[in-house]
């Protein structure tokens, strides 16, 4: 939607109010372009709510492969959209299933990833994401240049092309060990563990600790518990719950949707579009894409070693920092937009010279802040909180508060600019400012810790648990030259006793 919302060829089609002064469209309202826009995260909401429970039924690979189908059904009603009613539905179905892929495709990757390898891994689905808005991006520059209807139908049919080489490149993927050893699947689940951890050995002292780990916590959850989403409200759960949920909260409310969403609109008001509707301003936006891809690489290379918490710490800093530099420069250097000034009128501020410059510079360094922070430590965290018997659930319930959110921020934006102009921005930068302080206090480190052993973080009564209760979620620090001496089986009988008398001092 960025790449097309200010194009004429759009703004025609779905004219709402007629048109301005130079006699270009003007396209829907305020607030129906922000519904249309929404309508994506709205239906993603619920498609996260019902992953869960189809991840469980089906698996995680299968549940992937319906949202595939899904999304391929989605976009040919969006193609072929002649009004706004059309459009609305046909984004509400890609959303059902962009919730089911969203939620499923963290669980999927962190069930067959070595701890070691863990963030790397789901980094790089969030790499993949970027890399899949920056082509569709330009393919909808580019697209902007032909005439008439073609210039948007082009690139909303061309998006279904993914999804069905997604569904294709499953059918060679394994499921989930941890899935398949829930439905008593064990011989299967050894397998996928032999081919993906033990290089194909299935005596692999990894793999051996592997199954032993996930065999005991698949008793113990039978043992203790009933699944169902109510658990995740109880008092035992519930500290998590709102950890992984506040996760995928605070990383719609850093703002970026204001970047990937209305891109055009800010540098329209930064003065980067020309007058007569063209896609001038279309360029100078796609540059923020390609620093969103480029960025995420240092995430995919050291996000393990860095650690979940001083990644998001730091990320939280720089994103209220640009935000707050964007706010006092259109606080001090804007003047209202001037009727017919632009095609929008939540183009509502006009900015020039320098200042615009700076604007459009700490833009792009907010995006630089956040692609190694909060774009995939917020896919990455949520997944590793949960026991396995609530883990696809649990995922679900955080990805669903993600679109949730970013529903409402798709539909606030347009009239926020409109009403309140730059105070949006101080709106986010406080956003920011609450999250840093609500991660340092609340939020413990998982990496490089095997799921099994995130559990003791929260829950000491399992028999050889360490128990973390009374430790402040600051000194649950980043253990990464242990994992992987572990996963090698290199550890010396002197670490093996130093970590033996760890779990003996945290629990005293």
């Amino acid at each position: 939607m960025s790449a097309i919302i200010s194009t004429q060829p759009y703004l025609c089609q779905f004219n709402q109010q007629g048109h301005n002064e130079n006699g270009l469209c003007m396209g829907p309202t305020e607030d129906v372009q922000g519904g249309i826009t929404a309508a994506m995260p709205g239906g993603s909401w619920l498609g996260a709510l019902v992953s869960g429970i189809a991840s469980d039924m089906f698996g995680r690979k299968t549940s992937i492969q319906i949202g595939a189908i899904i999304w391929v059904i989605g976009s040919i009603i969006v193609c072929a959209s002649v009004n706004i009613p059309m459009l609305v539905v046909g984004r509400l179905i890609n959303g059902f299933s962009v919730g089911i892929c969203s939620a499923q495709v963290p669980v999927y990757i962190s069930e067959l990833a070595p701890p070691s390898k863990r963030g790397r891994l789901v980094g790089f689905q969030q790499w993949a994401i970027t890399w899949g808005i920056l082509i569709m991006f330009f393919i909808c520059y580019g697209s902007s240049f032909l005439n008439g209807t073609a210039a948007f139908r082009l690139p909303w049919g061309l998006q279904a092309i993914p999804a069905i080489l997604l569904f294709l490149g499953l059918l060679f993927l394994p499921e989930s060990p941890r899935w398949l050893a829930k439905k008593d699947r064990w011989d299967e689940a050894k397998a996928v563990l032999t081919l993906v951890h033990g290089k194909g050995n299935p005596n692999s002292p990894w793999v051996e600790r592997e199954m032993g780990e996930i065999r005991e916590v698949v008793e113990f959850e039978r043992a203790n518990a009933d699944v169902s989403y109510f658990e995740l409200l109880k008092p035992s759960m519930l500290n998590r719950t709102s950890i992984g949920v506040f996760t995928q909260i605070w990383s719609q409310l850093t703002g970026m949707n204001v970047m990937m969403y209305y891109i055009t609109y800010v540098f329209t008001m930064a003065g980067l579009a020309d007058s007569n509707g063209g896609n001038a301003v279309l360029l100078p936006s796609g540059i923020q894409f390609v620093i969103n891809v480029v960025m995420t690489v240092p995430a995919l290379l050291w996000m393990d070693r860095w650690g979940r918490r001083p990644t998001l710490l730091v990320g939280a800093f720089l994103m209220c920092l640009w935000l707050s530099i964007n706010a006092g420069l259109f606080a001090v250097y804007s003047r209202p937009a001037n009727p017919g000034e632009f095609p929008s009128k939540s183009e509502s501020m006009a900015i020039t010279g320098a200042p615009a410059k700076a604007v459009i510079a700490s833009t792009y360094l907010f995006v630089a802040s956040f692609a190694p922070t909060w774009g995939p430590v917020s896919w990455t965290y949520p997944p590793e909180l949960y026991p396995l018997r609530l883990r696809g659930k649990a995922v679900a319930l955080c990805t669903s508060a993600n679109w949730a959110f970013n529903f409402a921020l798709a539909y606030f934006v347009p009239p926020a600019f409109v009403n309140i102009t730059w105070k949006t921005y101080v709106l986010f930068a406080v956003f920011c400012a609450s999250m840093f302080i609500h991660v340092f206090f609340m939020f413990p480190e998982t990496a490089n810790k095997p799921l099994e052993e995130v559990e003791e973080i929260f829950d000491g009564s399992k028999p050889g648990a360490i128990k973390y209760i009374g430790i402040p979620a600051w000194k649950t620090k980043n253990s990464r030259h242990l994992v992987l001496k572990q996963e090698r089986n290199e550890v010396s009988s002197e670490e093996k006793i130093g970590m033996e008398e760890h779990k003996e001092n945290v629990s005293a």
